[in-house]
C-alpha cells in the first residue's frame, strides 16, 4: 500500500466496521497510541502493542459504537510517515453524538503494512 493511502484505507475500514480488514493493516509487532498518553483504558498511556492488543482495543470500541464517519481536512507524508488532520464523527449505541479532531501520525513498516499509529486528541 502507497504511503498517502493509508488514512483513508484504515479510516474507510473502521467506517465500514470492517474488523478484519483493519487489522490486516498492521504489522505483527504495530503500536497504537490511541489516544497518545495515559487514558481511562491505556493508564500507563504506552500503547495498544501486537495485534491480539490491537483487536481487542477495535473491539473496545466497536462495542459501544453505532456509526463512525470522518472527513480528511488535511495529510501531508514525509519519509515512511503521513500525519492527517481528521474529524471523526461517533454515534454512540445509545444515541449520543460527537465529533473529535484528531492528528493521526501513521508509520508504515518496510512490508507496506502501519507499524505505528499515534493518534492526538483529547480523551
Amino acid at each position: 500500500m502507497e504511503l498517502k493511502d493509508i488514512p483513508v484505507t484504515s479510516l474507510s475500514a473502521v467506517k465500514a466496521r470492517d474488523r478484519e480488514g483493519w487489522l490486516a493493516l498492521f504489522a505483527d509487532d504495530a503500536v497504537v497510541e490511541d489516544p497518545v498518553g495515559p487514558c481511562e483504558w491505556d493508564p500507563e498511556g504506552k500503547g495498544q502493542r501486537g495485534k491480539a492488543a490491537i483487536a481487542a482495543f477495535y473491539d473496545m470500541f466497536a462495542g459501544f459504537q453505532d456509526s463512525f464517519d470522518f472527513e480528511i481536512h488535511h495529510q501531508e507524508p514525509r519519509g515512511c510517515e503521513v500525519a492527517v488532520f481528521v474529524t471523526m464523527h461517533i454515534t454512540m449505541k445509545d444515541g449520543t453524538k460527537s465529533s473529535s479532531k484528531a492528528i493521526n501520525i501513521y508509520k508504515q513498516a518496510p512490508d507496506g503494512r502501519v507499524q505505528s499509529l499515534r493518534s492526538f486528541w483529547n480523551a
